[in-house]
């Protein structure tokens, strides 16, 4: 099967064959899925595939293997982690680190990325940059920026960002 042909199956039957593992599985998103891959892979055998030999039933019959396959590794990891028990509980986060967080989250990205790679990662002016692709002078004005504006954003709360470094943040 040529490009030009497998492009005509594969518009004429993508569809349809959706909906069909759609019925089988019952998870539209998983139909969806497990039929793009089974496309990849007849792709890469179009030159095997005849179109006088059914080749959407070859491709259904690939998505619904691939279908049964994720549902055997999700019942495996399920099994697993009911053989594991309760995962201990998680402590809710510290205040200062939700307070860190949410300011950050109201600086440019770029003076963000500068600052948790400055501070938290504890990389050097020149490891930042080389880092970021940026010259020197720019992640120290991001820096310079950043700290500033988060200076004013943690002003009135208990993060005091004069006090020196920022607080801990625990990476999770």
């Amino acid at each position: 099967m040529d490009e030009q042909s497998f492009d005509a199956f594969y518009a004429a039957s993508v569809g349809r064959l959706i909906g069909q593992l759609y019925a089988m599985t019952g998870d539209f998103a998983e139909a969806q899925d497990v039929v793009q891959e089974a496309f990849v892979r007849a792709w890469e055998r179009r030159a095997a595939l005849d179109p006088e030999s059914a080749p959407e039933a070859w491709v259904r019959t690939v998505a619904w293997r691939l279908a049964v396959s994720r549902w055997r590794r999700v019942r495996t990891s399920l099994s697993f982690a009911r053989r594991q028990g309760p995962s201990a509980p998680v402590p809710p986060p510290d205040t200062h680190h939700v307070l860190l967080v949410r300011a950050l989250r109201q600086i440019p990205p770029a003076q963000r990325r500068a600052v948790v790679l400055h501070h938290l990662c504890d990389l050097t002016v020149k490891e930042v940059a080389a880092e970021t692709d940026c010259p020197v002078g720019t992640v120290k004005a991001q820096l310079s920026r950043g700290r500033a504006a988060l200076a004013r954003l943690l002003a009135d709360t208990e993060v005091d960002p004069r006090a020196g470094r920022l607080p801990e943040v625990e990476h999770g």
